[in-house]
């Protein structure tokens, strides 16, 4: 039978072994998204496409919103705080719906080309498409740790998967921080 100390000994370094393997996730990811961010520029040039700018807006609102939400989720999982994290937990996994339900169900719907028309069509429903697929995964994971949350699964030392999930969410925050110009406010109109 194991004490108690080399149960936290040994969950300390499962967490930080799995802290590394995120890292070189989101590392791997970068590149992908990066190489997204430059085929915009190579293809579209100093021109973009005439999108709801009032819609992306909002959905950046939404997201940036849901990273201090996320970041008061592990706060409180951090300290103990059960309530808090379920409150901001909950409301950082809505703000990522809204944020899909404004990109996929609003501005897909909305856009004046369908992705095989022209390569404004190609880039821009790469660009939100990659992006809004880890908005997705990042809501089902966050759901799975919400379920195991309500669950008591968490405490101050083992919280681990509350901290994945907020590095992963904060990751996709960011890289909407570059997307997000560069869809919808850099370059000349094109119409």
């Amino acid at each position: 039978m194991t004490t108690k100390a080399e149960s936290l000994t040994r969950y300390r370094h499962n967490a930080a072994t799995n802290r590394l393997g995120l890292w070189l996730f989101i590392l791997s990811d970068v590149f992908a998204f990066a190489g997204i961010l430059v085929s915009r520029w190579a293809l579209w040039g100093n021109t973009r496409p005439d999108l709801n700018q009032v819609l992306g807006l909002i959905v950046t609102s939404v997201l940036l919103i849901s990273s201090f939400s996320m970041n008061r989720a592990e706060v409180a999982a951090a300290h103990g705080d059960r309530k808090q994290f379920m409150i901001f937990m909950s409301l950082t996994i809505l703000l990522g719906i809204a944020f899909l339900a404004g990109v996929v169900g609003i501005e897909w719907q909305e856009s004046p080309y369908a992705p095989s028309d022209n390569i404004y069509g190609a880039i821009f429903y790469l660009m939100t498409g990659m992006h809004a697929f880890h908005v997705l995964c990042g809501v089902i994971f966050l759901l799975l740790v919400l379920r195991n949350g309500l669950r008591g699964l968490y405490t101050p030392e083992k919280h681990w998967p509350v901290e994945a999930g907020a590095i992963f969410w904060h990751f996709v925050d960011v890289v909407w921080i570059f997307y997000y110009p560069a869809i919808y406010l850099m370059g000349n109109l094109v119409r």
